[in-house]
């Protein structure tokens, strides 16, 4: 036994890869069984990798989750902003550029629409649960564009470690919210073709939220709805900190 765990310590990043992809067989075979395909598989996975990351920070008393174990470590690594972005990126090259011109304008206005409107409804929840400060709203308000765009601007602004990690459940939240009722709505709105999806993308902006949701509705839509999407989470880590920020600080003070 001790030789098997000192060989997968050592091999740490293939035992990460291993993990997630018996954890999304054994997601879609929940989503087969108990829903019928109506909750995405890629949405059991993100709940049951909370549950693991919960349990795994309990036991350990650590802060990387599940990853804190020695023989799962390579799941930080796995988890971490290289991988995320490399696979954002790859993504992104399913788009045909003839259907990027054809959403023209709409387009780009849906990415700022998307993060100033987010950004306002997380920072009106914020101050309800009484909020006050604008580091504080400013970081929740991104939280509620996306979980990366939250701890960006949490970073920069001074946010204490207490609300950026709010600012990631309320981004964690709103990304399985969108992947579960992406294929629900999407008869309702004409989200059957890629300038839809661009649209879809570029306001609601969680990228795996987008992603998962469109691939429960059509494949053929993920790589336009998560373009959009990128550049919405781009965006937001530029606004974020500056001048959403700085606005909220005019309205609210220090």
């Amino acid at each position: 036994m001790d030789t098997l765990v000192s060989v997968f310590e050592e091999n740490d990043l293939v035992v990460a890869f291993a993990l997630v992809g018996g954890l999304m067989l054994v997601s879609g075979w929940l989503s087969k069984k108990l829903s019928r395909g109506r909750l995405h598989g890629s949405a059991v996975a993100i709940l049951l990798g909370l549950v693991l990351a919960y349990w795994g920070g309990t036991v350990t008393g650590g802060e990387k989750g599940i990853a804190d174990f020695a023989v799962f470590s390579g799941l930080g690594l796995m988890g971490g902003a290289m991988l995320r972005d490399f696979a954002i990126v790859s993504t992104a090259y399913g788009v045909d550029l003839k259907e990027i011109k054809r959403a023209g304008l709409s387009g780009a206005l849906s990415i700022v629409l998307g993060v100033v409107l987010s950004f306002v409804v997380g920072v009106v929840i914020a101050a309800l649960f009484g909020y006050t400060d604008a580091a504080s709203l400013a970081t929740i308000g991104s939280g509620a564009a996306t979980y990366i765009v939250g701890p960006v601007t949490g970073t920069a602004v001074g946010a204490s470690s207490d609300v950026i990690a709010l600012s990631v459940a309320a981004g964690l939240v709103k990304s399985v919210v969108v992947m579960v009722g992406t294929p629900l709505i999407a008869p309702l709105i004409g989200l059957n073709n890629p300038k839809s999806a661009m649209a879809f993308g570029g306001l609601l902006g969680t990228t795996s939220g987008v992603a998962g949701g469109l691939a429960a509705t059509d494949k053929r839509l993920v790589p336009y709805g998560a373009m959009t999407a990128t550049f919405y989470t781009g965006i937001g880590c530029l606004l974020g900190p500056s001048l959403l920020y700085v606005t909220l600080r005019a309205v609210v003070g220090g």
